[in-house]
């Protein structure tokens, strides 16, 4: 059986939606950006930080290499994570992709809430995530699925996911 996949852009409910499709279907949830902080000690804010973000993307692309050769998992991937390659081949590989999108305007209220998110710690926000959007629209396309959660709360993307997962043979009986 192979992993559910979430990809999208930071604030679009990857994490939020994960867990609710995982207890739904009864499987395991992984949060790439949760266990890298995890295994590190550091917070992704901190890794930025004291790193930079080349050190960040060489970590989460070790992790997605063991995480994506789990099965049966739905795994929550960082933003960027599409920026690579071989991170979605490896996903690929054993997972359905699933890419949750959201309006800019729902990404900048949904992401201002916390200062957790270190690529929008800047006064241009709304142009920095339009920018980072377009730029990685191509990318996250590619998707088996696209989902707009901008006016759906997690709970119901979680039930069109699994809708979709039905009608495509991914997934058979009640959840």
């Amino acid at each position: 059986m192979k992993n559910i996949v979430l990809i999208g852009f930071m604030g679009t409910g990857k994490t939020s939606t994960g867990r609710l499709l995982a207890g739904r279907l009864g499987r395991p949830f992984i949060d790439t950006d949760r266990m890298m902080e995890h295994e590190s000690g550091l917070a992704v804010s901190e890794m930025f930080a004291r790193h930079g973000e080349a050190y960040f993307r060489a970590r989460e692309k070790d992790l997605i290499a063991r995480v994506s050769r789990r099965r049966k998992t739905v795994i929550a991937t960082g933003g960027g994570a599409v920026l690579d390659p071989e991170n979605m081949e490896r996903l690929r590989a054993g997972g359905v992709i699933i890419c949750l999108t959201a309006s800019t305007q729902t990404i900048l209220e949904r992401t201002g809430r916390r200062n957790t998110r270190p690529l929008l710690a800047r006064p241009d926000r709304e142009e920095v995530v339009a920018r980072m959007m377009a730029e990685r629209a191509p990318l996250y396309a590619q998707a088996d699925f696209v989902l707009d959660t901008s006016n759906i709360p997690p709970r119901v993307a979680a039930e069109k996911i699994i809708a979709f997962l039905r009608q495509g043979g991914h997934i058979h009986g009640r959840s």
